[in-house]
């Protein structure tokens, strides 16, 4: 059905049902032609013999030929293709199917020859056709003709129609054959001709297909594929096709280049702007903190606003090296690549993370043997710890006190899967497709209770990216998962001291 849907084959189909309904009307026409005229000559047969049968010749008249044999004629060569019926006030005399030289006559029922008696007599002079078909009992269709002699006798002769309708069907058996052979060149002849017609066509839709295929929402790309020259001839209708598509590609390869262009003004602004800001971030946090020292010989008030301010450069700190690490990934900066125990880190991740929110039920869920299942992967030690911690960060920010949050490590074949959910209220289901994004939050207004700064899930799925991993979120209400996928490293590799967290640790 999907090979019916081309337009390749609707022309082909198109072209067979023309071809079969021209041929069809031909040949119905040619057979009803034929058949018309058969039945004029059968029927100036059968008026030439009645009036030859109803008035004989005689030797004073003038001489008549005999007549016709109705073996050789159109109505048939056995011996009931020619019947002859007289009778007198309706009275039957002589009822018989005549025979030629071959066979002899015979004679008639009463239920064949009542139809026969049925025909009015023409008083038309012979050779005037004035049959008329009459089926038979038994014998099949006849034209007949009915006289009435010059005795007030009544003679009735009739040609059988099977050699003529036999003549029709052996036409319409060859008009058949051959118009199904010539249907049957025809559908090949414009399959291969509309093939060859539509080949420029397929070739502009591989190219766009092509294009279709490239990820260009994102990153430097090369838009270089354009349909051929010989394919973006104006003066055809294909070709203007491949004309329009060059040109449409043409504009979407100086659009990306624009967007490539002003993306990387803002990831070298960043990173510039990131690099400058960490000098004085550095001076303030450091004044301040002496200052805090002193706090004893300051007013309360201004001791209140050194703390505030020392807070607030930690957050900016925080802030300006998030930025700055996206600005490195965005730029393609390599990490760092080392053998790294996965389950060490997220055990190390789950005890800080409870002891700074002892208000949420933190738990770390464990295969029984996790030393023999391993759990190493190849990366960047730094980096896969701030994905750990961003994801129990982003549960702490987002779910009240009391939430039980548990990150679990399995391994499935090559891959070591990290999942971190949590019973909280979970993420609206217009966010859930933009949690992964830079700057989204749930609180779309300007003042952050929160305190979240939208950064935290981008960098968990920029460093996963980075490290050939796979990043997935489900959310209903009471239950949330984000779901880590990473390459598991080698088995042949050194191996590494135990997990020890302390912290509840469910195995199973």
């Amino acid at each position: 059905m999907t090979w019916m849907r081309s337009l390749q084959a609707r022309i082909v189909l198109t072209t067979v049902v023309l071809m079969a309904v021209v041929c069809a009307v031909v040949g119905i026409g040619a057979a009803l032609s034929l058949r018309h005229y058969l039945g004029e000559q059968l029927a100036q047969e059968v008026s030439r013999t009645v009036g030859f049968t109803a008035n004989p010749p005689n030797d004073d008249s003038d001489h008549r030929p005999p007549p016709p044999d109705a073996g050789s004629g159109i109505g048939g060569g056995d011996g009931t293709s020619r019947i002859e019926v007289r009778s007198i006030d309706g009275q039957v005399v002589s009822a018989a199917a005549l025979g030629n030289f071959r066979s002899a006559d015979q004679p008639l029922s009463a239920v064949q020859v009542a139809p026969v008696l049925a025909v009015t007599p023409d008083q038309g002079s012979p050779g005037d056709p004035g049959a008329e078909a009459v089926t038979l009992p038994g014998l099949g269709t006849y034209f007949m003709e009915a006289r009435t002699v010059s005795d007030g006798s009544v003679v009735a002769v009739g040609i059988s129609t099977a050699r003529m309708d036999a003549t029709v069907g052996r036409l319409a058996v060859i008009e058949i054959v051959i118009f199904a052979i010539g249907v049957a060149v025809a559908g090949v002849i414009a399959a291969f001709a509309t093939g060859a017609t539509l080949r420029p066509l397929h070739r502009v839709s591989a190219t766009a297909r092509r294009v279709s295929e490239l990820p260009l929402e994102r990153g430097e790309v090369e838009l270089d594929d354009r349909v051929p020259e010989a394919d973006a001839d104006p003066r055809t209708e294909v070709g203007q096709v491949g004309v329009a598509l060059n040109r449409m590609l043409g504009h979407v390869a100086g659009a990306l280049e624009v967007r490539q262009e002003s993306e990387t003004r803002v990831r070298r602004f960043v990173a510039d702007a990131s690099h400058e800001l960490r000098t004085p971030l550095a001076a303030i946090r450091g004044y301040s903190e002496l200052a805090r020292r002193r706090s004893d010989e300051l007013p309360p008030e201004v001791a209140a606003m050194l703390e505030r301010v020392g807070s607030q450069t930690e957050r900016m700190t925080l802030l300006v090296e998030d930025l700055l690490l996206l600005a490195r990934l965005d730029a393609g900066r390599p990490l760092a690549r080392e053998r790294v125990d996965l389950a060490r880190i997220v055990a190390d991740v789950v005890a800080d993370a409870h002891a700074v929110a002892s208000d949420h039920h933190w738990s770390l869920q464990l295969p029984e043997d996790p030393e023999a299942i391993g759990f190493d992967v190849v990366g960047d030690p730094e980096r896969l710890h701030q994905v750990v911690a961003n994801l129990l960060a982003n549960a702490r920010t987002h779910t009240p006190s009391g939430t039980h949050v548990v990150a679990g490590l399995s391994r499935r074949g090559d891959t070591v899967r990290l999942e971190v959910s949590d019973d909280g209220p979970g993420i609206a289901p217009d966010l859930l497709g933009h949690v992964f994004e830079r700057f989204a939050r749930g609180d779309t207004g300007r003042a952050r209770t929160t305190g979240s700064t939208g950064l935290g899930l981008s960098i968990v799925s920029a460093v996963v990216t980075e490290h050939g991993g796979t990043l997935g979120v489900t959310s209903v209400p009471g239950d949330t998962r984000f779901a880590v996928a990473l390459p598991a490293a080698d088995r042949g590799g050194p191996s590494l001291p135990p997990v020890t967290a302390p912290v509840s640790v469910r195995r199973g």
